[in-house]
């Protein structure tokens, strides 16, 4: 891998992680194109490193509160003076983040008659050399996004709410996590794990929305619910730091991994803007283009059994 290839996908990585149009998919899809064949994962968790940190820093307040609101719930549950009715607003989200990040154990339960895991087949998706599971889980982004946005908008044209000038005014949702909704948007997160192409940020923005849940809300939910996912997928991939480093380069990966904190940060800033100005459409047709192109171009090589970008029989 070259500098410049590397830089590439620093850019396509921290641009798409944030914004709901999956980074696996434009990664994958990309990595196809130009040719880009690496050995393991360490070059896409290095990426995902990156962008971690700048969800991190972006959401530094509320990342250091929970962390505390953790040191104090352990302290509550030793001496036995935890309660569930009188929790905190920290402490309420702290406990639904455990509760979204649950589903994901699913990834290492077996499937039923083959000898792979859930994350097997998932890395069976990513390693295939077609782009037709990135377009059709690019598809299915666009249709959660668009069920998510009408689910919004039929919301606020029926609810209304009394705001401080005792003025009935449309409604703009909840804004607390039950344990449902925290259930509903941890399996959405872990279905985005499996499928290559498939946004985890749009998915998971998605079943917040049809959960009647705030716009903002969902978002930071979405965001802070990927901060321990993503360290958990870096923390398991060290194991392959040394051979991979070697074989891919440690210029082309501190590069990488810089250019999508980088990035990432101004996407978090651009998704957050967008949000607030009801824009999210704008991913929904794209999503919806993008797959649809992808899907058919990735047609056509499985009947031709070559790439159309390289040439490279598949």
């Amino acid at each position: 891998m070259t500098v410049f290839d590397a830089i590439i996908q620093g850019i396509i990585q921290g641009a798409t992680e944030f914004l709901p149009v999956s980074s696996s998919g434009h990664l994958s899809i990309s990595q196809h194109m130009f040719g880009i064949e690496l050995p393991g994962i360490l070059f896409d968790i290095m990426l995902h490193l990156g962008t971690l940190i700048a969800v991190v820093f972006v959401y530094r307040d509320l990342v250091w509160r929970l962390m505390k609101e953790f040191v104090s719930l352990c302290k509550d549950i030793v001496h036995r003076e935890f309660k569930w009715s009188e929790m905190s607003r920290d402490r309420r989200l702290l406990l639904m983040l455990f509760i979204g990040l649950l589903p994901l154990f699913l990834l290492f339960f077996p499937i039923p008659g083959t000898d792979m895991k859930v994350k097997d087949f998932s890395e069976m998706l990513a390693a295939d050399k077609g782009m037709v599971a990135e377009g059709l889980a690019l598809l299915a982004t666009s249709g959660l996004l668009f069920l998510g946005i009408t689910a919004n908008k039929r919301m606020k044209q029926e609810k209304t709410v009394v705001n401080r000038e005792g003025k009935r005014v449309p409604s703009q949702g909840r804004r607390k996590i039950h344990t449902i909704d925290a259930v509903i948007i941890g399996i959405t997160q872990c279905l985005a794990a499996v499928f290559p192409g498939l946004s985890r940020s749009g998915s998971t923005l998605s079943a917040g929305l049809l959960r009647g849940i705030n716009q903002q809300t969902a978002l930071d939910y979405s965001f802070v619910l990927g901060i321990p996912s993503i360290a958990a997928a870096a923390l398991v991939s060290l194991k392959d730091l040394g051979t991979e480093t070697a074989a891919i380069g440690a210029v082309p990966l501190l590069l990488g991994m810089l250019t999508a904190m980088v990035t990432g940060f101004l996407a978090i800033k651009l998704l957050r803007w967008i949000v607030t100005t009801n824009k999210l459409e704008l991913f929904a047709y794209y999503t919806l283009v993008v797959g649809g192109v992808v899907t058919i171009l990735g047609i056509i090589e499985h009947i031709m059994h070559q790439n159309l970008f390289t040439g490279s029989p598949l």
